[in-house]
């Protein structure tokens, strides 16, 4: 039996199988469904848990190399937040929601949050 880090044995097994430059997905809870890629919903109510939650339980054991976040996203969030995201990873490489949207389909899956904040959805290429 687990005893530390994550618990979530759907979660364990995705990060098991994420390889070198294999990308990862977390999403907010408006994040679409994408029926081509192993989806595991975190959601519970309204921001448990958050994106930000489930980044720095992943990262506690997953090697970023890349990330990618939506440039939506740095231009509607306080200084803050964005400094919360950028202690926790690698330079963060911003692009438009629509391009972010086109790297999922390659992603090894996807975590959905129950994150209200808009466009606060994550890939993660592991170095």
């Amino acid at each position: 039996m687990l005893k530390t880090g994550i618990l979530n044995p759907q979660i364990n097994s995705l990060l098991g199988r994420v390889r070198h430059t294999n990308t990862l997905v977390i999403a907010d809870r408006g994040f679409p469904f994408w029926p081509q890629i192993e989806t595991i919903d975190l959601s519970l109510v309204d921001d448990i848990p958050t994106v930000l939650d489930v980044l720095k339980a992943v990262c506690a054991n997953f090697i970023v190399g890349r990330v990618w976040m939506a440039s939506e996203f740095r231009e509607g969030v306080s200084a803050k937040t964005l400094n919360a995201y950028s202690m926790l990873l690698p330079p963060i490489e911003f692009e438009e929601h629509i391009q972010l949207k086109r790297r999922v389909p390659s992603a090894i899956g996807l975590i959905r949050t129950a994150d209200t904040l808009p466009y606060s959805n994550v890939i993660l290429e592991s170095a």
